[in-house]
């Protein structure tokens, strides 16, 4: 029989840990398609977090770090530096990056690294309980939030896309959205893209993938698709926000 679809070389055959609606799988499997299609796979070298994906070094088939919270790209920068030649990504949720990883990530922005982020925003912190998030939406409710965030109290949402491109290191910056079909579509281009700029050595890049966390939202997978439409889009605009030539 032929054979018309096949799991990508680039994940392991484990079975994911998710949420059932979470999109980290559909983010695992384009980030792994984009490597192995480029043909980078012999020489990738990824970075887990300390968040819901925090086991991602189980499912990419490449050798991958763990890195303590925040601290991804600080690893990346080392790995990259000890072997220019490597394909070195980073996969960090909102809470890692844009939290307690805020100064590494810009920093490594500013220092123009050739490293990938991975950024995954769905506006709260997932595996530690869902609290308020640097991400979380004006009036969001979370268990540190109970009332919805504050602006008076907590100020906005941070625009980690918009803030990074405005970086004279950083050479390429997206944001993405996987509510529909033409949107996952759009979001592998641009991973091709970002990882076209590392391997050109054109400087920092980074995706922003917004993502739906249907446990903490307590929606069902279908109403956070909706929610993430109508609500994450308007505050997070789609599209290349910085592209170098």
């Amino acid at each position: 029989m032929k054979t018309v679809f096949a799991k990508t070389g680039m994940l392991r055959d484990a079975e994911f840990h998710y949420c059932p609606g979470c999109t980290h799988g559909v983010i695992h499997r384009l980030v792994a398609e984009v490597i192995e299609e480029a043909g980078l796979q012999p020489q990738a070298v990824g970075v887990a977090p300390v968040g819901c994906a925090v086991y991602a070094y189980k499912y990419f088939n490449c050798d991958m770090y763990e890195a303590s919270h925040g601290r991804a790209p600080a690893v990346a920068t080392g790995i990259k530096r000890a072997r220019p030649d490597a394909c070195v990504f980073t996969y960090q949720g909102d809470g890692d990056l844009a939290s307690i990883g805020t100064a590494e990530i810009i920093h490594a922005a500013h220092r123009g690294e050739n490293i990938t982020a991975v950024f995954v925003n769905n506006a709260i912190y997932g595996m530690t309980g869902g609290q308020m998030a640097p991400t979380t939406l004006i009036g969001q409710k979370t268990t540190t939030s109970p009332y919805g965030r504050d602006k008076d109290s907590c100020g906005s949402p941070l625009r980690m896309a918009e803030m990074l491109a405005t970086i004279e290191g950083s050479g390429y910056i997206e944001r993405v959205s996987l509510n529909n079909n033409a949107n996952i579509i759009k979001a592998k281009n641009g991973f091709k893209k970002a990882f076209e700029c590392q391997m050109s050595r054109k400087g920092f890049s980074m995706i922003e993938i917004l993502s739906t966390c249907p446990t903490n939202w307590g929606l069902d997978p279908t109403q956070s698709m909706e929610w993430l439409e109508q609500n994450m889009i308007p505050y997070y605009p789609l599209g290349v926000f910085k592209e170098a030539k």
